[in-house]
């Protein structure tokens, strides 16, 4: 024999009055008739059921809830640098913490960026300061913003090259190879 299925019910309308079954943990608002799960964690994603019934006849909703943690502010890493042929060539890394993150770039003039997820290659012409990237983090919750402005190149080794200067007041990760 099949063990029967059981459900928690977390609240029940009956004659005009919600019976709440988890006081301090969800609130009804009679309004909309909705049901806010307060101070959600990872454990409250899962498949829950709104069901109605009226006399001989019941209607089922099945909602799968997902709980998701914030994007944290983006910082940008420079993976590679290159100077060839008076042009600048830079790999660039965005890097952010939470779940199902998807990554942009808007790079400014225009045309001089390939963006692939949350890798960016850059090139511009070697004494070109007005080159800056965007990067943003998002994810279903949260999104966040990081600006990154080119430095000059010059052919100095790596190590030396003049640090960027990044257009944004959010903490940053610097990492010059």
């Amino acid at each position: 024999t099949e063990d029967p299925q059981s459900k928690q019910v977390l609240l029940q309308y009956s004659n005009g009055k919600p019976q709440n079954y988890l006081e301090g943990r969800t609130q009804f608002h009679s309004r909309d008739f909705s049901l806010e799960i307060l101070n959600t964690s990872r454990q409250d994603g899962q498949l829950y059921e709104y069901v109605t019934s009226k006399g001989q006849e019941e209607k089922v909703w099945q909602i799968q809830l997902e709980v998701y943690e914030p994007v944290s502010h983006p910082s940008i890493e420079v993976l590679s640098r290159a100077l060839a042929n008076g042009s600048c060539s830079l790999t660039l890394k965005c890097s952010a913490r939470g779940d199902n993150i998807s990554y942009g770039w808007a790079c400014r003039p225009p045309g001089l960026c390939s963006p692939r997820g949350s890798l960016l290659h850059l090139s511009y012409p070697q004494h070109n300061s007005s080159v800056s990237c965007s990067c943003s983090a998002t994810n279903p919750v949260s999104s966040h913003q990081v600006t990154f402005s080119a430095p000059g190149c010059s052919p100095e080794p790596a190590g030396r090259c003049p640090p960027a200067a990044f257009g944004s007041s959010l903490p940053l990760l610097l990492l010059l190879l």
